[in-house]
């Protein structure tokens, strides 16, 4: 990467790592299910696997076309991302993975998610460092 305030990055999120994500809620939703009814006393403890499941199953259908249109930005000096976030380069303070998730901190404080990272890792770094080459 250059270090000009022409360089435009994108980072999309992947349908795969969404899908991941929903996994790994499914099975979240199905164990706590599961336990609320057993610590409530109900003889039909597998029923909470299965609203856990459908849950997370019905909302992941839903949530998907718009998620994976969230795509963030950095073009001349500023991170660009969905609903009209901007976050110049200079005031990203701390930035961090959170499974596939990015997190980014500003030096004010403002959090943001950049969600569903085929690489986290990689949006992380490269984030750090154009943040790192920017003027605040």
């Amino acid at each position: 990467m250059s270090g000009s305030q022409n360089e435009v990055i994108e980072f999309n999120p992947s349908r795969q790592a969404y899908i991941r994500a929903h996994a790994w809620m499914a099975a979240l939703a199905m164990a706590a299910g599961m336990g609320i009814l057993w610590a409530m006393g109900n003889p039909h403890v597998w029923t909470g696997a299965i609203g856990g499941l459908a849950a997370i199953t019905l909302r992941g259908w839903y949530m998907m076309s718009e998620e994976m249109g969230h795509c963030w930005r950095v073009e001349d000096g500023v991170l660009n991302g969905p609903f009209e976030r901007h976050v110049p380069l200079g005031q990203i303070a701390q930035v961090k993975t959170m499974g596939s998730y990015v997190q980014v901190i500003t030096k004010g404080g403002d959090k943001h998610l950049i969600k569903y990272q085929p690489s986290p890792e990689f949006t992380q770094s490269a984030l750090k460092s154009v943040a790192e080459r920017s003027p605040e």
